[in-house]
């Protein structure tokens, strides 16, 4: 039974799930492609609490998959780890959980919310809320194999408009062991489109007695403050709102945080460059680059350059050049 502790902390309340304390109640989304080692690390630094890998297939880390192991690469700010796994059967989730490469891992994070086709087309993501049943089985059997470590569970309003559940399912997540639950007010349906449902997240919480964390549309102070006053969620977790921009976490927490964009840039590759060669990195990076400079004046010519650039100091000098003459339009 999870025990849940309240605390003062930048005027926020935060929590506790077993002996781990969030300091100001910010957590990095996981997301597929995106939250790789660097990236989370440099989060972290911003002022995240922590930060959750891309979701992993249990059967891939079965049949011992070396680029899904990849991916569970740390950094060594993240204090709080936490690897989030998808899959459909609760006997391979029980395997998988006995890995020694999972050992370092504080938190077990189940994904039952992934509203792509190739995930939901085998029983997975939100697929699971279409099963409460084999949901619960899967909790249970992270719970019975997690050597005592909290299991978390992300998911969505329901599969469509038809089918909202969330309150049911998150009643279902406590019953099964869940620790704390993370809801992203879309159906699987609605993919990212339209705005969520912070109201359904309020009747979440209501329901359950685990903490309850919000994802979706959080991007700035503002929608921060709003989506707490509305849900009275217990943190918050933020994923597109931090996409080239890890400085959010400090802002959002109080926290003192001096990295410019290209200081976050070169923190970044710095990380990756400890685990892959320059020439994977430069083709990887890319994206990233791009959401980096989103907010930038004057910035369609060297997101124009940048995707043909092979050469990863030729994209570092290029783009040291680029920020000493070009401002943030947004703060």
């Amino acid at each position: 039974m999870l025990i849940i502790a309240v605390f003062l902390c930048y005027n926020q309340c935060v929590m506790k799930i077993g002996n781990i304390v969030l300091r100001n109640n910010l957590i990095l989304a996981p997301m597929a492609g995106v939250t790789d080692v660097g990236f989370r690390s440099l989060c972290v630094e911003c002022g995240a609490d922590w930060a959750v890998t891309e979701m992993i297939s249990v059967k891939a880390l079965e049949f011992r998959n070396e680029k899904t192991f990849e991916l569970l690469e740390t950094a060594d700010n993240e204090k709080i780890k936490v690897v989030q796994l998808f899959g459909s059967e609760p006997s391979v989730f029980a395997k998988v959980l006995h890995m020694p490469e999972l050992n370092k891992f504080d938190i077990i994070d189940i994904n039952m919310g992934c509203p792509t086709p190739k995930i939901v087309n085998n029983g997975a993501g939100s697929r699971l809320m279409t099963d409460i049943s084999l949901a619960e089985e899967i909790i249970r059997a992270c719970v019975a194999n997690s050597n005592g470590r909290p299991v978390t569970v992300k998911f969505r309003s329901g599969w469509d408009n038809g089918s909202i559940n969330c309150i049911d399912f998150a009643k279902m997540c406590e019953r099964a062991g869940a620790s704390a639950i993370t809801v992203h007010a879309r159906t699987r349906e609605d993919f990212y489109s339209g705005h969520s449902d912070w109201g359904l997240v309020a009747k979440v919480k209501e329901a359950v007695n685990i903490p309850v964390i919000l994802s979706g549309d959080v991007v700035d102070k503002q929608s921060y403050t709003e989506a707490l006053e509305i849900t009275k969620a217990d943190a918050v977790m933020i994923g597109r709102g931090a996409l080239g921009y890890p400085q959010i976490f400090s802002i959002l927490s109080g926290t003192i945080c001096n990295l410019t964009t290209m200081d976050c840039i070169r923190k970044h590759i710095s990380i990756l460059q400890n685990k892959y060669s320059d020439n994977l990195i430069v083709h990887y990076i890319r994206k990233h680059i791009l959401w980096y400079l989103r907010n930038y004046r004057e910035c369609k010519k060297i997101k124009t350059e940048i995707v043909k650039i092979d050469d990863l100091d030729t994209m570092i000098n290029m783009l040291q050049d680029f920020f000493a003459s070009n401002d943030r339009l947004t703060s």
